[in-house]
């Protein structure tokens, strides 16, 4: 048990009961004296500090951690094929390495779940169980168009579920499928990988309208159809769906993506970097009651994974390109890194109540950036920087305590010899 004394919640101090793996109780502070006599508990005293739930990135590739700065100053079509020619080479001791690195660094910003879609995926899992984050992955689909390497997929897609997928779930992960994009998959295994995951309740996770070019490209290919339409028509959006990207939207796509319960992740530091575009339809989703959420995409396109400058850089974007100072409010803002991403995984999390899973962020807020008597919200999202979070609770287990995270000299030197090795 852990017991989180005098812990801020909303503007009033709390006492917070953590037990097996959940938020058992809150109380006003001074309430704890009881539990305190109830048996074997940790106690840290939370004075001065205040809990936001563990933030969800709904998109990212842990295993490319390691790859900051390999493809810079490069439009999208030639950055993806740089990078692709870079991952041929690499295997698995780079994607567990590469996933450590991931997960040190989304435990320092306050990620405690993630969603991933990546090569190697039972080294991704091993190396986020030991770091003790959260994670949803599994086999991801990209057969090039090749009809020899979709039949390859196929095999391989059914094999991996049937070894891993019990395991995954033992855990307490979550195992799900992917497709890269409707431009490096056929149409054949679009159709049989999205059918595979619906068979067995799976989340299927992909990447969706990122450029203008794939749009454009689709349309030709397509009788006029956007990804969405051609999608739809395909059979794959549903409620199962996990779309990172949704930038190029017409009208009817957000009809389509709301009508099929489909849930959509913003990705606004990728997406600039590589000028793919930044309007996000931010408005227009929510109001047509679309579940939007927040990713980081990968390192080696967004440079970091800290959620906490995802949330600010996209609230800026939609204030500005809208010329609104009022789009994207910081309640909906934080939902996006937190209860919206828990939805879409369908987990009791993102929030800071009785009975949710114990992921949580402890903010100090001794320092400069909380001086202002301005709402809290405000001065963590666009005045403070992830270096404020204290600690980080992950299903009722401390995975950093003061700054401090086990093993992490071991595995900045493990990732150099794996860098070297590699790239």
């Amino acid at each position: 048990m852990i017991l989180l004394r005098n812990i801020g919640i909303e503007g009033s101090a709390r006492d917070v009961l953590i037990e097996n793996g959940v938020i058992s109780k809150i109380a006003p502070a001074g309430s704890s004296l009881s539990w305190e006599l109830a048996g074997d508990i940790e106690i840290m005293e939370c004075s001065g500090k205040v809990a936001v739930p563990g933030f969800v990135n709904m998109h990212t590739h842990a295993g490319m951690a390691l790859m900051r700065g390999v493809g810079e100053d490069m439009v999208f079509q030639d950055w993806i094929r740089s990078i692709w020619a870079i991952e041929d080479k690499f295997d698995a001791d780079f994607v567990y390495w590469s996933t450590k690195v991931a997960c040190m660094e989304m435990i320092r910003t306050g990620t405690t779940t993630f969603n991933d879609q990546y090569w190697f995926f039972p080294d991704t899992h091993r190396a986020a169980s030991e770091m003790g984050v959260r994670h949803a992955l599994g086999y991801d689909v990209i057969d090039r168009n090749d009809p020899e390497e979709t039949e390859r997929e196929k095999e391989q897609c059914t094999r991996w579920y049937e070894e891993k997928a019990a395991g995954v779930r033992e855990s307490g992960n979550i195992y799900q499928v992917a497709f890269h994009a409707i431009y490096s998959v056929s149409e054949p295994m679009i159709r049989w990988v999205s059918e595979f995951a619906r068979e067995r309740g799976l989340n299927l996770h992909i990447h969706l309208c990122e450029t203008r070019k794939e749009v454009e490209d689709c349309k030709a290919a397509h009788g006029g159809l956007t990804p969405v339409e051609y999608l739809d028509e395909l059979g794959v959006l549903g409620p199962n769906l996990l779309a990172a990207h949704t930038l190029w939207l017409t009208e009817h796509d957000i009809e389509l993506l709301a009508a099929r319960g489909v849930h959509c992740i913003h990705n606004i530091n990728s997406n600039a970097k590589l000028s793919s575009g930044y309007k996000f339809l931010y408005n227009e989703m929510r109001d047509a009651g679309i579940n939007l959420c927040i990713g980081t995409d990968g390192c080696a396109s967004s440079n970091n994974l800290d959620i906490l400058e995802a949330m600010k850089t996209s609230a800026l974007f939609q204030k500005a390109w809208r010329e609104d100072p009022k789009a994207l409010p910081l309640e909906e803002l934080l939902a996006m890194a937190t209860v919206n991403g828990a939805r879409a995984l369908k987990l009791n999390a993102g929030k800071l109540e009785e009975g949710a899973l114990a992921d949580i962020n402890i903010v100090d807020t001794d320092n400069s950036f909380f001086l202002s008597p301005a709402p809290f919200l405000a001065n963590f999202i666009y005045s403070a920087h992830s270096d404020c979070i204290d600690s980080v609770i992950c299903g009722g287990r401390f995975v950093m305590r003061h700054r401090e995270i086990e093993g992490e000299k071991e595995i900045l030197e493990q990732a150099r010899k794996q860098i070297t090795r590699m790239l």
